[in-house]
């Protein structure tokens, strides 16, 4: 009996030590979960990977974009919107849904696929989605997906990838996140839903697009400026870009002026590649603007600069009395600023 003694003596030691490990556990499950030192409340969702960055993300279609879509594939957008709208489904839940039908089946509607899987969803009849006349019927495989991803708790504040794939159980969860940054796109020109998924800032490219557009201005160096040209032998400022992102599939305005205004704009200080930057006589004015080059990181930018000159890559002089506060992203939605 006196040797069981120690042993009665230590059980209330060990026992607290048992619970203060349960306490730590949990607290570091919570930490993980809740991202780990975020404000009390934040949503992980605000600004998805593939709406933060504009590369990175593998598996992405280079030249995929709003404007590339074929008239088949706008309309399947066009369905999933306004059927999600109809429902009273918010803009976030849009996209979800743009981004996974996008990858299951690049947004068209077809009759075959994985096993059984059918439609702009590949919904499975075998996994009670419906029949397979239902689950290809555009209107009733939004519905219905909608109506699962409303019904998953906290939707609203997971990332994309993590709402998609709550509902889809895709074999390649992460492969929605590529679409984020089109699914805003088309939630925007679509939708009409200015900054869809809550970023403040103007939507990324599909990772690719703008790769093509700086490799096709870049061949082109070396080759003379002649005002009014648009290659393919000179160009001129606007007619350099104009060309360049026409390869990567984004129709862009002739001239400077236009080109400003034709997608979202942020300051020249957050640019990416492939963003447009501008001079003008009153940089407070748009319509003084009067030249136009192309941005393609490392603090440079290519350019057809004027007569006597050729198409050059020199570095951007951020302290020029000329240049245009604000950039312009060619392929995004054209936004107030």
């Amino acid at each position: 009996m006196r040797l069981l003694r120690p042993m009665r003596l230590l059980v209330p030691a060990v026992a607290v030590l048992a619970a203060l490990a349960l306490v730590l556990v949990v607290g570091m499950i919570a930490f993980t979960v809740n991202g780990g030192g975020g404000r009390p409340g934040s949503s992980v969702a605000a600004c998805d990977a593939g709406l933060r960055t504009g590369g990175g993300l593998t598996g992405q279609r280079a030249g995929t974009t709003a404007a590339t879509l074929s008239d088949e594939q706008r309309a399947n957008a066009a369905t999933i919107i306004g059927v999600a709208r109809e429902m009273g489904a918010p803009p976030r839940a849009w996209l979800v849904a743009l981004a996974t039908a996008m990858q299951e089946s690049a947004l068209r509607n077809i009759d075959y696929g994985d096993r059984d899987s059918l439609g702009l969803f590949q919904q499975r009849p075998s996994q009670g989605w419906g029949s397979p006349a239902q689950v290809t019927d555009p209107v009733y495989s939004t519905s219905i997906f909608i109506e699962r991803l409303l019904e998953v708790p906290g939707w609203e504040t997971m990332p994309i990838t993590v709402a998609a794939q709550t509902v889809q159980r895709s074999a390649f969860p992460e492969a929605y996140a590529k679409w984020e940054g089109l699914a805003a796109d088309l939630v925007s020109t679509l939708g009409d839903v200015a900054d869809p998924a809550g970023c403040g800032r103007t939507a990324v490219l599909a990772d690719g697009v703008a790769g093509t557009a700086i490799s096709f201005a870049l061949g082109e160096v070396g080759k003379p400026y002649l005002w009014g040209g648009t290659g393919p032998d000179r160009y001129d400022c606007s007619g350099l870009l104009l060309r360049a992102w026409q390869a990567a599939g984004v129709n862009l305005p002739r001239v400077s002026r236009q080109q400003y205004h034709a997608g979202g704009h942020l300051p020249v200080r957050e640019m990416q590649p492939g963003d447009l930057l501008f001079y003008a006589t009153d940089p407070s004015d748009p319509s003084t603007i009067h030249h136009v080059a192309m941005y393609i990181g490392d603090d440079k930018m290519v350019e057809a600069p004027y007569t006597g000159e050729f198409v050059r890559v020199r570095p951007v002089p951020w302290d020029h009395e000329e240049l245009v506060p604000l950039a312009t992203r060619p392929g995004t939605t054209p936004n107030r600023a």
